[in-house]
């Protein structure tokens, strides 16, 4: 690695759709030289949203990553999609990230898929600046959007820049550390871009918001506290110190503002990145699982550092005509090409053949052939990984814990165009369902149909397109469906049995449970209350397994089980010559019988919705969501708009799109993800029955 690892950025870059993610992106690589020209959303010329897809729907679909430099520090950048149906990229991408930039676009200020990333990154509690973009929009509003910020997401904004003016009044910003107001020249593409005094009529607001800063930053030093009682000048230096403290201990979040399509406060932006945001070393040290040996199952812990053994996380597989590409972050150790590395959830080793740096659609040869800790790099090679495995050191396995992705929540039937080509179809689906682990396909032993599943209708859309372009592949797509679940609705006791008389001697097996709601962290948890040496060794896992396999394979209507608890209670056995197969057939019987009689309780998707829409439109989007069985939890003003939450069943939501616009004549705008399962209504589960 070319760069110390104090002077590494990894960055995602995570916002609702449309707030201005890959503007900004395209503007960061043109300022640190990563590009030579700026690409331009609207007319599908972005570095980073190369997708033929993402330029025709002008939207980002795939999180892309890029590197560039700036002021000595080396910045891993990645983009990630904004609408909900490509919750994963987000997911995966903040699981490996260090920091964030989340922008927030100062007209609609805190949206729907805001508050879904923040709460992804609260998950992996991920240091991060707050960018409050499009300034110069009409309707435009700072402080706002900052009390949004604060009010919804139960965070901490602490603002380093206020604006000056907004809407077609937006000048520039003012820069609270060094109190300078900065313009940026439009001619050359905010290349330029001049410091000066700060305007009178605005030195008071800036002297007020100043202090709010420094009261934050002053309490986390007993000595600089101290000047700031005396009312002593606080070195700039000092500030910009506890500003990046206090960010990594997740105390606040720093926020900037700026227009990024009118290229306004960028480079701020950026200095922010590489002085407040934490390099890998700034982060806590990656534990796992010790795998194989005496010692396997432990915990362990790797630091960042070229000394320790390697080990990596597979973030992400991009399939194209060159083969598999695997992001890896790289956690510790060193990681050569033309080596061998394990996979401790297959216990396989896989050839690291070649190592890429990504530049979003090119790869760029690492020279070197080895990267160190800290670092995100491209393999090629593995054969028999998936997103979420661990790549380690063959002679010090250690298995990371995974990424957990959200289930599908529809599906819709595919086939082939042409018989001739259900073999392709089988091939490809096993290749996106690698790439994108929200995306699953099986066949329906029922009906002989292959069902695709995903996240949203769009997320499927994209699907077929991309079978059709990159695979060659025509096929025909049948009317979404809804992936319901199932839950039992109450507890009951069962036993199964095996009983067989062979020459004479009568052999048996008997499995007891019981089998419960019960909402835990797994779709179905299983407790194990058996005495010791009850069952064999070697039996006792094989009837877990079974137990807990059968119960996944589907309740009664054939939907996958949820909110299950299922205890083992007794077991015994007489005369078995083959107690494998005795156990497991005992063990499928009480499962099968249990769920029987405990009834059945079809859950199904709830989401969350958000309609946005001018006041004229109001009337008739209320009545609309009413015929969908919508919940409406809250409605107010924002920006002139009416804003509607509303919990809705995704059963009633297809054709939602189109017909939401046609009420509002293409005014109304609208964004949804998943919230919960809940009982469906008496008719659905009697239709099913």
């Amino acid at each position: 690695m070319s760069f110390p690892i104090e002077n590494l950025r990894n960055i995602g870059i995570i916002a609702h759709i449309d707030a201005g993610k890959t503007t900004t992106t395209e503007r960061i690589l043109y300022y640190a030289g990563a590009s030579h020209s700026m690409g331009n959303v609207d007319d599908g010329t972005t570095n980073t949203d190369f997708d033929p897809e993402e330029q025709q729907r002008g939207i980002t679909i795939y999180s892309a990553a890029v590197t560039c430099e700036w002021k000595g520090i080396s910045i891993n950048v990645i983009d990630t999609p904004g609408h909900v149906d490509f919750t994963a990229e987000v997911e995966r991408s903040l699981r490996v990230l260090d920091g964030g930039i989340v922008i927030f676009s100062a007209r609609e200020g805190v949206e729907a898929q805001s508050e879904t990333v923040w709460r992804q990154a609260n998950k992996y509690r991920v240091p991060r600046l707050c960018f409050i973009n499009k300034m110069d929009r009409i309707g435009a509003d700072f402080e706002r959007t900052f009390k949004q910020i604060t009010e919804r997401l139960a965070a901490a904004p602490l603002a380093i820049q206020i604006p000056v003016g907004s809407s077609n009044s937006f000048t520039g910003v003012i820069d609270l550390i060094e109190m300078q107001y900065l313009q940026f020249n439009e001619a050359t593409r905010g290349a330029d871009f001049t410091s000066s005094p700060i305007p009178e009529d605005q030195l008071e607001r800036a002297t007020q918001w100043r202090r709010l800063m420094l009261d934050q930053v002053a309490m986390l030093d007993d000595a600089v506290f101290a000047k700031y009682l005396e009312e002593e000048t606080i070195p700039v230096d000092d500030i910009h110190r506890l500003l990046r403290l206090g960010t990594l201990q997740l105390h606040f979040q720093p926020v900037l503002c700026g227009s990024s399509l009118k290229y306004v406060g960028v480079q701020p932006l950026l200095d922010a990145v590489t002085r407040y945001l934490p390099s890998p070393i700034d982060r806590p040290a990656v534990q796992g699982t010790r795998h194989g040996g005496r010692s396997a199952g432990e915990m362990e812990s790797r630091k960042p550092s070229s000394k320790e053994p390697f080990c990596g996380l597979v973030f992400k597989i991009q399939s194209d005509a060159h083969g598999d590409l695997c992001f890896v972050r790289v956690y510790s150790g060193v990681l050569k090409g033309k080596s061998r590395a394990i996979n401790p959830r297959t216990g396989k080793k896989e050839l690291i053949s070649q190592l890429w740096h990504i530049q979003a659609n090119r790869r760029e040869k690492i020279e070197t052939d080895q990267v160190e800790a800290g670092d995100i790099v491209g393999v090629t090679g593995p054969k028999e990984v998936v997103t979420g495995d661990t790549l380690c050191d063959t002679q010090h396995p250690l298995l990371l814990e995974s990424i957990v992705f959200p289930e599908p929540v529809i599906s819709m039937a595919v086939e082939p165009e042409s018989s001739a080509d259900r073999k392709k179809l089988a091939d490809t689906l096993v290749t996106l369902g690698r790439m994108d682990p929200t995306f699953t396909a099986k066949i329906n032993e029922e009906t002989g149909q292959t069902l695709i599943s995903g996240m949203g209708e769009l997320h499927l859309e994209v699907i077929k397109h991309r079978m059709e372009r990159d695979f060659k592949l025509s096929v025909r797509v049948h009317k979404p469906r809804v992936s319901y679940r199932e839950t039992i609705r109450q507890p009951t006791e069962a036993e199964g049995t095996f009983s067989r008389s062979l020459a004479g001697v009568n052999q048996f097996a008997r499995v007891k449970l019981r089998i419960e709601p019960f909402v835990g962290d797994e779709p179905v948890t299983l407790k194990n209350t058996l005495k010791p040496n009850t069952l064999p060794k070697e039996i006792m896992p094989l009837v877990e397994q079974t137990v807990v396999d059968e119960a996944r394979s589907g309740g009664v209507l054939g939907y996958p089980l949820i909110q299950v608890k299922i205890t083992l209670l007794d077991a015994e056995a007489q005369n078995l010559d083959a107690p494998e197969a005795a156990f497991q057939s005992a063990a499928m019987q009480a499962v099968r019988q249990g769920l029987g009689d405990a009834g059945v309780k079809l859950l199904e998707p709830i989401m969350r919705l958000e309609v946005v829409t001018p006041e004229e439109f109001l009337g008739n989007i209320h009545e609309n969501l009413r015929s969908r069985r919508a919940n409406v939890t809250a409605s107010e003003q924002r920006s002139g708009l009416h804003v509607i939450t509303a919990e809705v069943p995704l059963s009633q939501m297809f054709g939602y799109s189109s017909q939401v616009k046609s009420l509002s004549q293409g005014r109304a705008s609208h964004s949804m993800e998943p919230l919960r399962y809940d009982e469906a209504p008496p008719d659905v589960l009697e239709s099913m029955m």
